[in-house]
Formats: C-alpha cells, sequence, structure tokens
C-alpha cells in the first residue's frame, strides 16, 4: 500500500535523503508548512502567508522533483484567504476541513479532503488515553459500518490518520500491523493516497 506523508518544508531542508526515499518508494508528500511554528491565522498578512505557503511547496519539490499536490495546515488552522492562496500556488486540494465525510470543491475549484480527527492515533492513543488493541478495534467497528453505507449509497472514505512518534513505538505498532493485514483482507477495502482519492472522485463527478 501506499500512503501520504504530510512533510514540513524544514524536513526537507534537514532530511533531504529522508524525504527522497518517501517519494522514490511511491508514497505521495503533501506539504504539511514550513515546520511546526508555521501556523496560519486569520490575522496574518495575506502576503506573509503566501510567502509560507510557497517556502513549504519549494522545499519539498526541490527534494522530490514534484511539487506537491496536497496541503495540511498545522493544526488544520486558516484564514480567510487561505483556500484562494493554495490554489493560487498551484495546491490542487487540501485536508483541513472536517466538516463532511466525503470531498468537495470550494468556489475556486481547491477540492477539500476530509482527515478525520476523531479517528486519529493522537486521538484515540493520546488524548482518550485509549490502548493502541482499542485504537484497531475502532477503525475497525467503522469499517464495518462505512461498508453498509457504501453498498447502500456509493463509496465511502475511511482516513488512516496515523503519527510515527505514536503508533509506531514497538509495544503498538504489532496491533496497527494486525489491523493492517486485517483490512488489506477485506474485499471492499481500497488503500490510496489522498491523490489518488481525489483523481477517482473527479472521474465520478
Amino acid at each position: 500500500m501506499k500512503a501520504s506523508f504530510a512533510t514540513n518544508g524544514a524536513i526537507a531542508d534537514r532530511y533531504p535523503e529522508l524525504v527522497k526515499q518517501i517519494a522514490d518508494a511511491g508514497h505521495e508528500i503533501i506539504a504539511h508548512s514550513t515546520d511546526m511554528n508555521g501556523t496560519i491565522a486569520s490575522g496574518m498578512a495575506a502576503g506573509a502567508e503566501a510567502a509560507l505557503i510557497e517556502s513549504s511547496l519549494s522545499s519539498l519539490e526541490k527534494v522530490t522533483g514534484k511539487r506537491p499536490d496536497g496541503w495540511l495546515s498545522i493544526a488544520r488552522s486558516q484564514s480567510f484567504d487561505t483556500p484562494d492562496l493554495l490554489k493560487a500556488a498551484g495546491v490542487k486540494y487540501c485536508c483541513d476541513w472536517v466538516n463532511d465525510e466525503l470531498p468537495y470543491r470550494f468556489k475556486n475549484e481547491l477540492i477539500n479532503l476530509q482527515l478525520n480527527h476523531e479517528l486519529s492515533d493522537r486521538q484515540i492513543v493520546t488524548v482518550q488515553q485509549q490502548s493502541a488493541d482499542s485504537y484497531a478495534e475502532a477503525m475497525s467497528d467503522a469499517f464495518g459500518w462505512l461498508v453498509r453505507e457504501a453498498a447502500q449509497f456509493g463509496g465511502r472514505k475511511l482516513p488512516m490518520h496515523i503519527t510515527p512518534y505514536i503508533m509506531g513505538l514497538p509495544y503498538r505498532i504489532a496491533s496497527f500491523e494486525a489491523l493492517l493485514a486485517d483490512l488489506t483482507a477485506r474485499p471492499e477495502a481500497w488503500f490510496a493516497t489522498g491523490g489518488e482519492i481525489v483523481s477517482s472522485w473527479e472521474q465520478q463527478q
């Protein structure tokens, strides 16, 4: 399976060989601002925000040879200018607006691809203080429910929002790998990057 890696521009600047290895393996790199302090807010000047977006995209493009199609803001925070600035910078989709379950377009044609927060490992494991097994059970339950909805209403999307330093720890990773083995064995499952999901959704419009 291939994944989308939300990556700071600073990571590409400091560890280019790691980012290049991820891209060369066929995974998708989406922009995750300049660094973890690169938060966008409504009081930010449009010029400063445009420069931040361009810096992030350019750093990642320099290393991978491809300008990212996707964007995930730090803390999913945007200003009133963000959708237009992302569109102007060549971004095709963002993952910031968690107000629906299926993709949709803004008026400026930027696509929103929701990244569910409630089912992230950060929320379940670190905020709710649940085990990795509980995370896996929640994802499996969500998958089963969405499969039934899909059979009645059409395709459904279940983001797997994983943080390496949370789920990747030795005492959690086995639960996650068992979940992947279970889901990949189910005929209804399609594992896809954000870009692949957007492309499939566009073809159905």
